[in-house]
């Protein structure tokens, strides 16, 4: 958990690196301000402190001199090269806003002699990074989660509506009006469902429900918020049923004789006093899915569409939190600013976790003491 809070604040407080780095390919001797260089294979270091950097070839015919202006905020502007041959510098090379790259064509693309010059990224800006509403990590280094955490909080709020209603039903159902024999048949039927994997879920809603949505609502794509919510709604409930459905049993019998003693019927103290004195258990059945709900991957990916867009439509394709993390870790380089963006991600969703589950706490200390 450190180590995740630490990657996940690093990119607000510090620049990617300490140094300009220096890849080079098919060049076999080099001198780089004076050092002597042969068959370099790893990236050459920099310093940050120095502002000129003088590259030399063996032969005498090519050279290249790189000027830094550390004052320049535009990577576009921050290097000034004078070099001799036929070079070609390319900015941003590979759709990488902070790489810049020279040249010497040959014969075949493969043989060109290159120098990429790689600049530290500075510290991200903290505001940007929660209420940007672009997230483009490769070519112009933009991380603005916005519409992920609007995504991931539609999706999660949207399922903990349309499935906590039907999970405390069920929970109610079992344990109060459910022969016993029967009531043990649905309850091992819902624990085998909580077993399922996510993946299984995501498949399904994307096999059943996205085509349902698409054909419903007439539009291009059912992969859509709506899609996700129904997903998920299906998935937390066999967590909240479980929990709520031990939780209202454990209630003690003298409570319900009490109430029917006084005249009110089976469905009245069942709703109106064994619901009540069960809130402990069955709020934290709610905490558990909306924890679900929040940390899904893999069903969400496969019906959500994947869109960074800011929406609050639920017929439009949003992306969370967590399919951030899941789709670009992959392909994220090591030590980049985008692979410890992903990790700001995880310790986002950590913050957003915790504060949800302090608010039902707060709000279930309320409800016991007004009963």
């Amino acid at each position: 958990m450190l180590f995740v809070f630490f990657q996940g604040t690093r990119p607000f407080f510090l620049a990617t690196s300490s140094y300009t780095k220096l890849v080079v390919r098919n060049i076999d001797e080099m001198t780089v301000n004076g050092v002597y260089y042969k068959d370099q294979l790893e990236a050459i270091n920099i310093p940050d402190t120095v502002n000129f950097i003088s590259i030399r070839f063996p032969s005498g015919e090519e050279m290249l001199d790189i000027k830094i202006d550390k004052n320049e905020k535009d990577p576009a502007k921050r290097l000034t090269f004078t070099y001799s041959g036929d070079a070609v510098t390319a900015y941003p090379y590979r759709g990488e806003a902070y790489v810049h790259s020279v040249s010497w064509p040959a014969a075949f693309a493969a043989l060109d002699k290159r120098v990429n010059i790689i600049l530290p990224e500075p510290p991200y800006s903290l505001q940007k990074f929660l209420g940007g509403l672009r997230w483009n990590p490769t070519t112009d280094k933009v991380y603005g989660i916005l519409p992920m955490i609007v995504g991931t909080l539609l999706a999660s709020f949207g399922a903990i509506i349309l499935g906590v209603p039907i999970a405390l039903l069920c929970a109610l159902f079992m344990a109060e009006f459910l022969k016993p024999k029967f009531a043990a048949i649905i309850r091992a039927g819902v624990e085998l469902l909580a077993g399922i994997p996510s993946v299984v879920y995501g498949f399904f809603g994307l096999m059943v429900i996205v085509p349902w949505v698409r054909k419903t609502f007439d539009i291009p794509s059912g992969n859509t918020l709506l899609s996700a919510i129904i997903v998920l709604a299906l998935m937390i409930l066999p967590t909240v049923i479980t929990i709520a459905e031990t939780s209202l049993r454990a209630v003690p019998l003298s409570v319900r004789e009490a109430s029917l003693a006084l005249g009110a019927s089976k469905m009245q103290t069942a709703w109106g006093v064994v619901l009540p004195h069960a809130n402990s258990g069955v709020i934290a059945g709610i905490i558990l899915g909306i924890s679900r709900a929040v940390g899904e991957t893999m069903a969400v990916i496969l019906v959500a569409g994947n869109s960074p867009q800011l929406t609050f439509s639920p017929l439009e394709s949003v992306r969370t939190l967590t399919s951030t993390i899941a789709m670009e870790m992959g392909y994220a380089s090591h030590n980049s600013q985008h692979n410890v963006m992903l990790f700001s991600i995880g310790v986002t969703l950590f913050v957003i976790i915790l504060i949800l589950n302090s608010f039902i706490l707060w709000f279930r200390r309320r409800m016991e003491q007004e009963l």
